[in-house]
């Protein structure tokens, strides 16, 4: 696992932007499995400030949801295949085309679940996924004490999620959904890079238990630690609890240029 101490929101989401930029500039058609919440939004808005300008094509790049909640029509302004869709597609320049995700509607959720899963293998299979983290280290919506090789599946959220995501409902905490379709820690350590970004002195207690403590499914998170090529990109903030920051920071200045991110 590497992890990337940056000075704030802004500075992360241009370097991961970047990352993006350069896999698109390899893999035109790269899979690209995106978070939503208001953690990426640096991430979207850089990499659509590089399309705009011309220094990345993204035109054949495709796009694949992480999560989805259960029973939300897909024309919900907070489903998040609506918010995938004005976040990510549009500004990008993409179609709907090139955008998949599971059906939060279905009748059969499970018979959903597993069709995702199987999509996104037949896909060729995540090429980069964006995470953010939970303030109990959950990963998508793969509460504490989820199983570490888990697959797609429905999850009942914890009230402490509901709490945090009542802000998108009009924090009507009754608006927020009990449950969600979320891709399994077994199906997102498939990504052949993942990247976690974290942001906020309230996130720093969950990255610290990712980073430096042990693997274990009460921190969901902590599974990127078994994955060859994750990396973790935290702001000043979200790193203060980290006791090896300093070891972080001198590992990223001594990188070499040609290894990216």
């Amino acid at each position: 696992m590497e992890v990337v101490i940056v000075p704030d929101a802004k500075a992360g989401g241009e370097l991961i932007a970047g990352a993006i930029g350069a896999l698109l500039g390899r893999k035109p058609d790269a899979l690209l499995g995106v978070a939503t919440g208001s953690t990426p939004l640096p991430i979207y808005q850089a990499l659509a400030d590089l399309v705009r300008s011309g220094a990345v094509d993204a035109s054949r790049a495709r796009v694949c949801q992480l999560d989805e909640y259960v029973g939300l029509p897909a024309g919900h302004p907070e489903s998040y295949r609506s918010v995938v869709l004005r976040e990510v597609v549009e500004p990008l320049g993409l179609s709907e085309a090139a955008f998949m995700g599971p059906d939060g509607s279905a009748e059969d959720v499970q018979a959903a679940c597993e069709a995702y899963d199987k999509a996104l293998a037949e896909a060729g299979g995540v090429d980069l996924q964006l995470l953010g983290i939970g303030t109990d280290g959950h990963i998508g919506f793969n509460e504490p004490c989820s199983s570490l090789a888990s697959r797609t599946r429905i999850k009942t959220l914890t009230e402490q999620t509901r709490v945090d995501n009542a802000r998108f409902f009009d924090n009507d905490i009754d608006q927020v959904p009990h449950h969600v379709i979320t891709q399994g820690i077994g199906t997102i350590l498939e990504a052949r890079h993942p990247i976690l970004l974290a942001t906020g002195e309230g996130k720093a207690d969950a990255v610290a238990a990712t980073v430096e403590g042990p693997v274990a499914s009460i921190v969901p998170a902590s599974a990127l630690q078994l994955h060859p090529h994750a990396t973790v990109v935290v702001d000043e903030a979200a790193a203060s609890k980290l006791k090896l920051a300093d070891y972080f920071r001198a590992t990223y200045a001594a990188k070499p240029a040609w290894q990216g991110l």
